[in-house]
């Protein structure tokens, strides 16, 4: 159990300070009052692997423990979670909130809950909190390793990446290697291990925070994401499996889907006995339609089970607020009396938003960042330095021990597997289920490593520094406690830092090859991400121009015009490149040239090849025309837009074409930047400020020049993107369209309220709904044309709260935001839009047409 003494150590593992004393209920709401009863104690085990112990009473219903574990958290996104625990029968089922826990745990002593992501949003930039995408984040990593999350090679290595990139940083080979080679996060990790170091190669510069948004975008992606298969069977007997997501109810053979129910097609669910029964709604479009679907599960409780989460998810996604508690029967009772309990999406959603929720900074497990900005000066000093930290419990109960390895160590693994509980019925955190001859091996380190990655750092318990153990012991209970053993021969003052003097002599062989200026490092950032970028720019001029040359499908004068404007970049950067990398290698002392002159500079470089740049500037400003004509050219030729797409695939085009187009221009910004940060870091008598600061105006005038450009290619790319996201529409990009914004709005119709996402062009308005297609694209429902367009609130009139009424040419439409600030916003927009496309007057209209008349050359 977790004592009044611990909280504060069981609340460091995610840096939450226990003074603060936030809580994310609803404004005006408490934690429950336990209610009177004997004290039972429930564990938990979170998602980073670490098993808390919570105290509730044995009358307290189950809203009260996760209550507790969110708290516990500073979780304010709590309703994506639930509690998961395995019954009697072995079957993995979820706490039911509304009723007591120990109704439902019969035997608490040997049941360990599991706190886990219930409810898998469809885009992860729903998720508002840090917190919140890192858990998931945790959840994901879970999945991947368990075989869960099923992908290809090439997926998996990318989800790896982004997840060593978040634990360990930017790419280092050496480190990098070890630490996948002492964690294992998918079952053929080994076999990729080349591909996963080169994704992870091209994460330079990315924050945690950062790799966790570029995880969950790449899983969200998969068709595995967020899927817990029910196996059952169709009435012939063939094997299938059941699922469910936030659009319906989902068939899978195998590892792959082959039929989906959206919620809008499904009149009802129900299960009777082994058989799950689908019925629904009628559908005027096909011929051989089929009322009510049957599958049959293993069981009665089977079936039970897969129908509570349909109607979770289905209330948690598609409803406004959490369905009414249904009133009692006075003799008889029809049905399970079993409902949703909680906030739906868009409470959570709205609630986040609009509450002044206080973010508290949390500390990654194996991160070495600190995420949050409202770190104390103490907190900032104490979290440079990685320790591990033993909690130690002497109560009556057995030992309990808390350990949290470094991340700078490489040799202790993360723990991700369940090893077997201690003595008299112990249960030890993940974080120790370590085998003594390892945790003995990081201890017994040669004195000779003090100063490499793999010396192990001192202990601290409860506030004091010592050694972890000492040979011969080991973490069971039988063995003494740390604090009362002998002192080890490894805390001898011989083999410690402490008690370390080096020579001037090695503290300037250490100078020279790892230097400690702010400067260099920005020099290093700058090398890599020119790396990088002349990869990107060899997308384009090298491995695309060699696939067009064996199709011969793009036009010559389009090729003629990517050729004469990507190419003198491209070889303009391989020399700037090359001087980059020459300035780092005498910097860091590889040569003599450092004999000769003074190299811990980069300012000097940077202006040279800046001006030099300044001479490509008409070349730059010909990009946008490079996207327009190769645009045009794929929507007159299909075959071309298939090479494309074709080429997308490709190992090498990690990113959309579009975007490879869009990088030289981008790259500008990085080096107004870096530059910025060199003028900000040199005091004005550096002899590299100069130099940096003259950089720093040539640049900003370069970006101040090419700023209309660079924004005409980026609104392109964004109409580019959303028309592969909406079906039913061609002809998106033309010139003069921009794409203002886009949101979820609520239309009144006939059949009432519909949600409906709403895309704002500054000549349109479209209005779609999410379709059943294999990319999960919006399907256009209807537009508006901004020309002559009036807008005016209706809240009166209709009764809707927060509605407005557009009044086009053709037709008006009725819509409802979620909140005021929404609404007035939107109004804004359209009437800043219907502004802009009066002024122009120039109506014009989308086109709602088929691909069959574009030709097949």
């Amino acid at each position: 159990m977790v004592e009044p003494g611990d909280r504060a150590v069981a609340g460091q593992r995610l840096g939450i300070p226990e003074s603060l004393g936030l809580s994310t209920l609803e404004p005006g709401q408490r934690l429950p009052t336990t209610p009177p009863g004997r004290q039972v104690s429930i564990r938990v085990q979170l998602l980073d692997d670490v098993t808390e112990v919570f105290d509730i009473s044995q009358r307290a219903p189950a809203k009260a423990l996760f209550d507790l574990v969110c708290v516990h958290l500073n979780l304010a996104e709590r309703d994506y979670f639930g509690l998961q625990y395995q019954n009697p029968r072995r079957m993995m089922v979820w706490l039911d909130l509304l009723k007591p826990t120990l109704k439902q745990i019969r035997r608490p002593k040997n049941t360990i809950l599991r706190f886990v992501v219930k409810f898998f949003p469809p885009d992860h930039t729903q998720l508002l909190e840090e917190l919140t995408r890192y858990l998931f984040a945790l959840q994901i990593k879970h999945d991947l390793a368990c075989g869960r999350l099923t992908c290809s090679d090439t997926s998996a290595a990318l989800l790896v990446s982004h997840i060593v990139q978040s634990e360990i940083g930017d790419f280092d080979e050496v480190q990098s290697f070890q630490h996948l080679l002492h964690n294992k996060y998918m079952p053929n990790q080994d076999a990729l291990m080349d591909k996963i170091t080169e994704y992870h190669h091209k994460h330079v510069g990315q924050t945690p925070a950062q790799s966790d948004y570029q995880l969950l975008e790449t899983a969200r992606r998969l068709e595995m994401y967020g899927v817990r298969l029910h196996p059952a069977k169709d009435r012939e007997g063939t094997k299938l499996s059941l699922a469910v997501s936030h659009i319906g109810l989902l068939v899978f053979q195998g590892h792959t889907k082959i039929n989906a129910f959206n919620w809008s097609k499904v009149r009802k669910l129900s299960f009777k006995r082994k058989r799950f029964l689908i019925k629904l709604r009628p559908d005027l479009n096909q011929s051989a339609y089929q009322d009510t679907l049957e599958f049959v599960m293993a069981s009665r409780d089977c079936c039970k089970i897969y129908w509570k989460i349909c109607v979770e998810y289905h209330a948690f996604f598609r409803l406004f607020e959490e369905p009414k508690p249904k009133a009692k029967a006075v003799l008889f009772t029809r049905g399970s009396s079993f409902r949703f309990s909680g906030r739906t999406q868009k409470q959570v959603f709205d609630y986040v938003k609009d509450s002044a929720f206080q973010k508290v900074p949390f500390e990654r497990k194996h991160s070495k960042k600190v995420s949050g900005s409202s770190l104390t000066a103490q907190d900032r000093k104490t979290s440079t330095v990685p320790q591990e930290s033993v909690s130690v419990d002497q109560t009556d109960s057995p030992l309990r021990l808390t350990l949290q390895a470094p991340v700078d160590d490489p040799t202790v693994t993360d723990g991700h597997q369940a090893g077997p509980g201690g003595p008299e019925g112990q249960v030890l955190p993940s974080s120790t289920r370590h085998t003594e001859q390892q945790i003995s091996g990081v201890i017994s380190v040669s004195s000779d490593l003090s100063d490499s990655p793999l010396a192990s750092p001192p202990v601290v318990v409860k506030g004091q520094k010592a050694f972890p153990f000492g040979p011969g012991q080991s973490l069971n209970g039988h063995q003494p406690s740390p604090i009362n053993a002998h002192s080890s021969p490894l805390s001898s003052p011989l083999f410690t830092d402490a008690g370390y003097v080096r020579t001037d002599d090695e503290d300037e062989v250490r100078r020279k090859k790892f230097p400690t200026d702010k400067a260099y490092f920005i020099a290093k950032e700058l090398l890599t991400t020119e790396r990088t970028f002349q990869k990107d720019l060899a997308v384009i001029t090298v491995s695309f121009q060699a696939v067009l040359g064996k199709q011969e499908v793009l036009p010559d004068s389009v090729r003629t015009l990517i050729n004469t404007t990507y190419n003198p970049v491209y070889q303009f950067h391989q020399a700037f490149l090359k001087e980059v990398e020459q300035r780092l290698q005498q910097w860091e002392g590889r040569s003599n040239a450092h004999i000769k002159g003074d190299y811990q500079r980069v300012g000097d470089v940077m202006l040279k090849n800046i001006q030099g740049l300044k001479q490509l500037t008409s070349l730059l400003q010909r990009h946008g025309e490079v996207l327009v004509e190769l645009e045009r050219s794929c929507r007159a030729s299909q075959r071309l837009e298939e090479v494309c797409r074709e080429f997308e695939q490709r190992k090498v085009c990690y990113l959309s074409l579009n975007m490879f187009l869009l990088r030289p221009l981008h790259r500008l910004l990085h080096y107004k930047l870096i530059l910025e940060r060199l003028c900000k870091h040199y005091p004005p008598t550096h002899q590299d400020f100069r130099d940096s600061r003259a950089a720093l105006a040539d640049i900003s005038e370069m970006v101040l020049q090419l700023q209309g450009t660079m924004m005409k290619m980026e609104n392109i790319q964004k109409l580019l993107e959303l028309k592969k996201d909406l079906t039913g529409i061609q002809d998106l990009v033309i010139p003069g369209r921009e794409f203002i914004r886009l949101g979820c709005l609520s239309k009144l119709s006939g059949k009432g309220l519909q949600q409906r996402m709403f895309f704002l062009f500054s000549d349109s308005l479209v209005y779609t709904s999410r379709g059943m297609t294999a990319d999960n694209q919006f399907k256009v429902h209807g537009q508006l044309p901004l020309y002559g367009m009036t807008i005016r609130e209706s809240e009166d009139e209709w009764g809707v709260p927060h509605s407005f009424t557009l009044f086009g040419q053709r037709q008006s439409v009725v819509v409802a935001a979620s909140c005021v600030s929404e609404m007035v916003k939107w109004m804004e927009d359209i009437r800043m839009a219907v502004a802009l496309v009066e002024q122009s007057n120039r109506p014009t209209d989308l086109l709602f047409t088929s691909r069959s008349d574009r030709s097949k050359s």
